[in-house]
C-alpha cells in the first residue's frame, strides 16, 4: 500500500486493443525508470486492470505545467527562464546519457510545482521516447514514421529520419524561444504549412518579438539550426552557452523600457476599511502587471513602479500595449480612478541579475513630481506611440 499521494495512468480503451500502443505505453514506464532522475516524474508502479488495460502509478505534481505558466505571465526575463532550463536540462541530460531520446519536449511537459516551499521542474510524457541504446529490445518507431508535436518537431523528425539527442535539443530551441518571446518560432493553422516552416525557413530573430540579446539569441538559433549537426552537441554546451550569454548581458549597456508608475490617494484614506481597500487594489494592480510581464522594483503603501524591456523602435507596440495596461489598472481603481495618479514613461535602465536597478527610468522623481491626478503620458512614451489621424 502507498503511503503516498499518486497519480494513475491508465491506457485508453481503444488504444489498449493495439499491442504496439500497448508496448508503448509499458516502454515509457520502463524509460523513466531507466533514467531515475529527481527532475522527472517518477513511475512507482506499472499493473494491468481485470479488462486488460495496463496502468501505472506515479508521482503526483501539486501545480501546473509551464505551457500554462507561459500564457498565465507572458514572456520571461532570461534569468526567470534559467531557473526553468537548469533542472530541465539536467533532466534531458540524464535522459541522453541513459539513451533515452525525449522526441516530444515542450512546454505542456514540463510540470512546475511547490515541495517544501520550493519549486520543482519536473518532465514528463515519455510516451512516444526513443531508446537509442535499446540493450536487446525492438525499436517501437520504423523508419519514416513521423512522431512529435509539430510546432517542435525537428527537421529530421518531420522528414521521418533517425533521430538522435540532437532533436531535443532543437525542442529545447524551440522552447527557450518561447520562454523568452511568448510565443514558438513559427506558427500555423495547417500542419503541413508549419512542417514546411521548420523545413525551409530560417528561424526568426527572438529579438524581432521581444527585446533579447545578441548573445542569447545566437544560442536560440544554434539550436534550431536545420542540420543536427550544427547545433550543440549536447545539452550541458546549451546550458553552458546560455549562462555565458547571461554573463554578457550583466556587462551590457542600458536597455530601454516602458514604466509605468501608480499612486493611490492616500490622503483621503483615513479609516481602516478606506485603506484595506486600497491596499487591495494595489495587490490586484501588482498581479495585473506582473502577469503581464513587468518587473515591480519599487512596492510602497500607496504606490509602485513596474518596469518592462522594450525593443527601441518608434513607433513601439509595447507603449501601445502599456496604455493598454493602464486602462486594466483604472479597471481596477474602479470610480475612484481619476483620483488615482497613473504615469507612462519610457527610457533607459540597467539591469543587473536580469532585474532592473538604476537608470533614468528608475529616477521616478524627474518623471513622476508634480504629476496631477489622472493618466500622464510623458513626452518620451507618446513619442514611442504611432501617430492618430
Amino acid at each position: 500500500m502507498l503511503s503516498r499521494r499518486a497519480a494513475v495512468k491508465v491506457l485508453h480503451r481503444h488504444l489498449a486493443v493495439q499491442p504496439e500502443m500497448v508496448e508503448r505505453f509499458v516502454r515509457e514506464a520502463k524509460a523513466v525508470n531507466r533514467i531515475a532522475h529527481p527532475n522527472i516524474v517518477d513511475i512507482y508502479e506499472l499493473g494491468v486492470l481485470e479488462d486488460g488495460r495496463p496502468y501505472y502509478v506515479m508521482e503526483l505534481i501539486d501545480g501546473s505545467d509551464l505551457a500554462t505558466e507561459i500564457r498565465r505571465r507572458g514572456r520571461m526575463s532570461p534569468h526567470d527562464a534559467l531557473a526553468v532550463l537548469t533542472p530541465l536540462c539536467d533532466a534531458l541530460h540524464a535522459a541522453h546519457q541513459a539513451g533515452v531520446v525525449h522526441r516530444d519536449l515542450k512546454a505542456s511537459n514540463v510540470l512546475i510545482g511547490t515541495r517544501e516551499g520550493r519549486q520543482v521542474i519536473k518532465l514528463h510524457d515519455f510516451g512516444i521516447a526513443k531508446l537509442i541504446d535499446p540493450t536487446g529490445e525492438s525499436a517501437l518507431t520504423a523508419f519514416g514514421r513521423r512522431l512529435g508535436t509539430p510546432y517542435a518537431m525537428a527537421p529530421e523528425q518531420i522528414r521521418g529520419e533517425a533521430v538522435d539527442h540532437r532533436a531535443d535539443i532543437y525542442a529545447m530551441g524551440v522552447l527557450v524561444f518561447q520562454l523568452l518571446t511568448g510565443t514558438y518560432p513559427f506558427a500555423a493553422e495547417d500542419p503541413a504549412d508549419l512542417e514546411a516552416m521548420h523545413l525551409t525557413q530560417p528561424p526568426p530573430r527572438p529579438s524581432t518579438r521581444a527585446p533579447v540579446a545578441p548573445a542569447l539569441e545566437g544560442v536560440v538559433l544554434r539550436c534550431l539550426a536545420k542540420r543536427a549537426a550544427d547545433r550543440y552537441p549536447d545539452v550541458p554546451a546549451v546550458l553552458a552557452a546560455y549562462r555565458a550569454a547571461l554573463s554578457d548581458e550583466v556587462g551590457a549597456g542600458p536597455t530601454l523600457g516602458v514604466a509605468i508608475h501608480v499612486e493611490a490617494p492616500l490622503d483621503d484614506a483615513t479609516s481602516p476599511e478606506a485603506a484595506d481597500l486600497v491596499g487591495d487594489a494595489l495587490d490586484r494592480i501588482e498581479s495585473l502587471l506582473a502577469a503581464a510581464g513587468y518587473t515591480l522594483p519599487l512596492q510602497l503603501a500607496g504606490a509602485l513602479l513596474a518596469v518592462r524591456a522594450i525593443a527601441d523602435a518608434s513607433p513601439s507596440p509595447d507603449v501601445a500595449a502599456a496604455l493598454g495596461d493602464v486602462d486594466a489598472v483604472l479597471r481596477i481603481a474602479g470610480d475612484d480612478a481619476p483620483r488615482w495618479t497613473v504615469v507612462v514613461n519610457v527610457d533607459r535602465f540597467q539591469l543587473r541579475a536580469g532585474k532592473p536597478f538604476s537608470g533614468p527610468l528608475l529616477q521616478i522623481s524627474s518623471w513622476v513630481t508634480g504629476v496631477s491626478p489622472g493618466v500622464t503620458v510623458t513626452p518620451a512614451a507618446r513619442g514611442r506611440l504611432a501617430p492618430t489621424g
